[in-house]
């Protein structure tokens, strides 16, 4: 189903832009680690984009070479394209990336600086113990949110049993991921999932 055409006013900018300068200081596991929250605010809240809109710019970019961060970029290319004005589509390329590249990269500038100045600190070695949990469950739910769209009802059994092999492969194994996502990839193409 086509998404209505949307009508952004220049405060909704200013909010789309808003909202992803405060995910872009919460990903500390990378961009990515923020999707739950940016589905629950494109899709559930604002209804700026489809979920299919939404999963397919997540794969489209984590498909394509270069840095992952790329979805964001799509994604505010969708929600601007959804106005109906090409233009518009460029305009959200531009406010989606800066909005989340901007605080997170001069925070880590600054924070990497002092930390390293002051590593031999407790609280810096347990600010650094301390995150690894957080990006662990933000990925986890990240991944809940892909694997339960719309398009993932028929068999659900399916994508519970490769996550669950993709983690048992890569926790006991050396093989390198990039063969794991040519499989996934495999499965995906010939319909098992």
């Amino acid at each position: 189903m086509p998404t209505p055409i949307l009508i952004l006013s220049w405060l909704d900018w200013l909010q789309f832009f808003l909202h992803f300068m405060l995910l872009s200081l919460l990903s500390v596991g990378g961009a990515v680690s923020t999707l739950p929250d940016m589905h629950r605010y494109l899709v559930n809240q604002q209804h700026w984009m489809s979920d299919a809109q939404f999963n397919a710019s997540v794969a489209i970019a984590q498909a394509a070479p270069g840095p992952n961060v790329l979805f964001v970029a799509l994604m505010g290319w969708h929600v601007g394209a959804n106005t109906g004005s090409w233009w518009a589509g460029l305009m959200g390329v531009v406010i989606a990336m800066l909005g989340i590249i901007l605080p997170s990269a001069t925070l880590t500038f600054s924070f990497a600086n002092w930390s390293h100045k002051n590593r031999e600190l407790i609280l810096v070695r347990s600010f650094k113990l301390g995150m690894a949990p957080i990006v662990i469950g933000l990925l986890i739910a990240t991944g809940w949110i892909m694997a339960s769209g719309p398009s993932n009802t028929l068999r659900p059994w399916a994508i519970y049993l490769v996550t669950a092999l993709s983690a048992i492969v890569v926790w006991r194994t050396q093989l390198h991921l990039l063969w794991l996502l040519v499989a996934g990839a495999l499965i995906g193409w010939f319909g098992f999932i």
